[in-house]
């Protein structure tokens, strides 16, 4: 017998987000009836002579195949897919085993020596560098730019630029990109436009609806949510997402494991109510912080103080969970934290139940990752000065969080 991947179950009629986090892309197991996903950990699947190909070459869609090796798609990671594919109304999706894997899925997939990729000045280290650092080692012409200045953009662009990889909310200092202005222009002048969306969830934010070409995630963070699973993916246009797969999703040895993806899956289940619990709980502790005296500067999507509250109003049905925040004694607060603190966790990594907090110096990031012009580090300092304490909110209730920093911050 052929066991072929499962299809996205056919729904009368569309449904809301918070619904499809919880059914889209779930099959009830056809022996057992068990709504819950199973998890299978087998690498091999049987399957009859003729069924498979033993090479991605020429293979349109490789999800039209039957099971044949986990390298290439697995019962439970091809769930998760479907489930991913279904928040972000986009056609398909592909797992992978990190979130830099994903974006490295795409770099590797549409760009060639010779190529130009238009990358954030800032946005997650480990994608920056293996823009700035290593990209052009495979002859690959990297420019980094503030996204938010789409006159920058416009200046960037060359007759050789292939892809825009943007970040909104930016890691760290929750700058925004305003994703219809980016996608109108990537139309414009025929560039893919790539939307790192971790920070914001399909909660907040669904890039490929303001007219993005791919949305990528770290799954480790938010939409798994408990710290336990690494994972990525990229979703959007079933021919794009093909030849990621065909490509990178084959040859890179980056497959998610299926013992990850169902722990993903669990996670996506509350995704919904944990990121609007979350969103409510940092509005009111990036409130506490900018009335706090020792304070001097806190930046959240949701505060009319941020630079860019009305995008924000117009892109996020929800502001987030992630604040940053100044202080002037930075390296006192950050040690009582560490030391002191009886309810955030210092720790790097964000979107877990529990709050993170960690200090983020500006010298130290310009030092390993960011190499901005003065019109870039102007605009860094704008937002996070010479050092940030960066909050991740959990799920701990909000007054216990708001006496705990209020303990650090009596200094």
């Amino acid at each position: 017998m052929t066991i072929r991947p499962p299809v996205e179950p056919q729904l009368a009629r569309r449904h809301r987000a918070a619904t499809l986090a919880l059914n889209g892309g779930l099959a009830h197991d056809p022996v057992t009836n068990a709504i819950a996903p199973n998890i299978s950990m087998s690498v091999n699947n049987a399957f009859t002579p003729g069924d498979g190909s033993f090479s991605a070459d020429g293979v349109p869609d490789l999800t039209a195949l039957p099971f044949l090796y986990a390298g290439w798609t697995n019962p439970t990671v091809r769930q998760l897919e479907l489930r991913i594919a279904a928040l972000e109304g986009a056609d398909d999706a592909l797992a992978t085993a990190s979130g830099t894997a994903a974006a490295t899925a795409v770099f590797f997939t549409f760009l060639k020596a010779g190529d130009h990729l238009i990358v954030s000045d800032v946005c997650y280290a480990g994608v920056h560098e293996l823009a700035c650092k290593l990209l052009p080692d495979y002859g690959i012409e990297v420019s980094t730019v503030n996204l938010s200045r789409l006159d920058d953009v416009v200046a960037a662009i060359r007759p050789n630029t292939r892809l825009i990889h943007a970040e909104t909310p930016c890691n760290p200092l929750l700058r925004l990109t305003d994703l219809a202005a980016l996608a109108e222009l990537s139309k414009t002048h025929g560039i893919l436009l790539a939307v790192d969306s971790t920070f914001a969830t399909p909660v907040a934010t669904c890039p490929l609806a303001h007219g993005a070409d791919l949305v990528i995630h770290s799954l480790t963070k938010f939409i798994n949510g408990h710290g336990d699973a690494l994972g990525g993916c990229v979703a959007g246009r079933k021919d794009l997402v093909e030849r990621i797969r065909s490509r990178a999703g084959v040859y890179f040895g980056a497959a998610l494991s299926a013992q990850n993806a169902w722990l993903i899956m669990r996670g996506i289940d509350t995704l919904f109510p944990r990121m609007q619990a979350m969103s409510a709980s940092a509005g009111k502790i990036a409130a506490f912080l900018q009335a706090h005296p020792a304070v001097s500067s806190v930046v959240y999507p949701g505060l009319p103080s941020h630079p860019q509250h009305d995008l924000a109003q117009r892109q996020m049905r929800v502001p987030g969970a992630m604040i940053i925040f100044q202080v002037r004694q930075l390296d006192a607060v950050a040690h009582r934290m560490a030391h002191e603190s009886e309810v955030f966790d210092y720790a790097f990594s964000i979107g877990h139940q529990r709050s993170l907090v960690v200090l983020l110096k500006t010298q130290d990031l310009l030092r390993s990752t960011f190499a901005l012009d003065p019109a870039q580090l102007a605009d860094y300092r704008r937002y996070a000065g010479e050092g940030v304490l960066r909050l991740s909110i959990g799920l701990e209730d909000t007054q216990d969080l708001i006496d705990d920093l209020d303990h650090a911050l009596r200094t």
